[in-house]
């Protein structure tokens, strides 16, 4: 009996190449640096690693139900991968009811993927609006003109917002010409776990994880064991 369609299996061979112990870096800050940069140079070189910082981002609601959504990493240090985010949308809710979260960067073109899991930390206010200054001014607008995880009439209404702000904060060229929103803000993941997945042929894949065994950030090494997973 054939398959429908909506069945049908597509199977891709993973050529990656893998990641073996005496590969890995002496932190996980150093390691997962070190493949992000690789990443921004292969979309570099070949375009196909688009938002090499893409940050799926796992929260669980007051039901046990979870979310993910996808946000940009902008911050990533010794206490841990960050994003900037509204402070009252569906994530900021739920990460500040539960006290964690769960997020993965994944390059397919590269077969290659981090996990992090741990406790929510929000974003100082200082790195907050270091960050808000760099933004392009529409973007910096945009921040102003959507309650994020609203509902909203049509895209009419949101356009006719953003308009609104932008007649009120002016593009002067100054980093400085719009305010940072009160409600606009960032979370930190510090990490108990990374996991560095990377895929190879017949789906023996390795995956190496670091668990936190003492007090230390992502970059200090005798916070952490690693491990062996099974694909």
């Amino acid at each position: 009996m054939d398959c429908p369609a909506y069945c049908r299996v597509v199977r891709s061979e993973y050529s990656g190449e893998g990641l073996s112990e005496d590969q890995l870096a002496a932190t996980p800050l150093e390691q997962v640096r070190r493949w992000v940069a690789e990443a921004e140079t292969r979309q570099a070189d070949r375009g196909d690693v688009v938002e090499p910082v893409a940050l799926s981002v796992a929260t669980v609601d007051a039901d046990g139900l979870p979310n993910v959504r996808t946000v940009l990493m902008r911050f990533l240090d010794g206490r841990g991968p960050g994003f900037v985010t509204d402070l009252g949308s569906t994530k900021s809710r739920e990460i500040g009811a539960t006290g964690g979260m769960a997020a993965s960067l994944t390059w397919p073109a590269m077969y290659r993927a981090v996990r992090f899991r741990g406790r929510a930390l929000p974003v100082g206010r200082d790195e907050i609006a270091a960050y808000f200054t760099s933004r392009p001014w529409g973007s910096r607008i945009s921040a102003w003109a959507s309650e994020q995880s609203q509902p909203i009439a049509d895209r009419a209404a949101l356009v006719a917002a953003y308009e609104r702000y932008a007649a009120l904060y002016p593009d002067t060229g100054s980093p400085d010409d719009v305010p940072v929103p009160d409600g606009w803000g960032g979370w930190r993941i510090d990490c108990d776990e990374v996991e560095l997945w990377a895929g190879r042929r017949d789906r023996l894949h390795d995956r190496l994880v670091f668990t936190r065994a003492a007090d230390g950030g992502l970059d200090v090494a005798d916070a952490w064991t690693v491990h062996r997973r099974q694909p």
